[in-house]
């Protein structure tokens, strides 16, 4: 069955002559808009004979609610909670004062690696201040990651090719890769030793002596130099100590 818009008078006297009822044309409406609420027919034939009609129902369909979107709800930031920052009083454990000295005890003799490995061993009277000051540097410097004993044996070869600012800055980095070769990160490290010479000469600004940073701030700032590191380095070279949480 056609449209009832597209229906002529023609298709009119054919339909009554088919079912054998009357059909009245109706006025074409405007088209609604897309939003707005619409009419949507449906025909029923009621068996009815000769005396039959076409009845019309109308349901109503709002299209511009079926075409909306639902909308998204918009989760609720929770604000954290405040921490406590409250000093909590401990008491001190009952046997630490045996624990103490057993601890002195078994440092009496200092025979530990870290005793003859230190940073601070790696220079003797012979060396000027400011250069003993760089081998304390550099010594902590490649200790991150490193055993003691693989640390010291680096460090050797490095005095013995000789270790200053001038010497690290003419250095070609590879060549100081195998030198140090094998603490751990020997390539980073040799980078690193590379950029914290180039950086002190700037900061010597032509002056004879290039020496390290005498501050804590001043050493951290240095690449490859960590907090830990640059505390050590205070205490060693400067004699200078601060304390550090581990």
């Amino acid at each position: 069955m056609r449209l009832r818009s597209s229906i002529t008078k023609d298709d009119d006297v054919s339909l009554q002559k088919v079912l054998g009822v009357k059909v009245e044309a109706e006025p074409i409406a405007e088209l609604p808009s897309r939003r707005s609420r619409r009419s949507v027919k449906t025909e029923t034939v009621e068996d009815g004979g000769a005396s039959g009609t076409v009845g019309v129902k109308r349901e109503k369909v709002d299209a511009g609610i079926a075409n909306t979107p639902p909308v998204k709800k918009k989760k609720k930031r929770t604000k954290g909670t405040a921490v406590d920052t409250k000093r909590i009083p401990r008491e001190a454990p009952r046997d630490w004062r045996d624990i103490l000295k057993g601890i002195e005890e078994m440092r009496a003799n200092k025979d530990a690696e870290v005793d003859k490995y230190g940073c601070e061993v790696f220079f003797d009277e012979s060396f000027l201040p400011h250069v003993c000051r760089f081998h304390v540097l550099i010594a902590a410097m490649m200790s991150s990651q490193t055993k003691d004993p693989v640390n010291a044996a680096a460090m050797g070869r490095l005095i013995k090719h000789g270790l200053t600012v001038e010497s690290m800055l003419a250095i070609d980095q590879k060549e100081l890769a195998l030198l140090i070769h094998p603490v751990g990160f020997f390539n980073n490290k040799a980078k690193y030793i590379k950029q914290v010479a180039a950086i002190l000469t700037k900061q010597a600004d032509g002056a004879a002596v290039i020496d390290i940073p005498n501050t804590y701030e001043g050493l951290i700032a240095l690449p490859g130099v960590g907090p830990k590191m640059a505390t050590l380095v205070m205490g060693c070279a400067w004699n200078k100590y601060v304390s550090v949480s581990t």
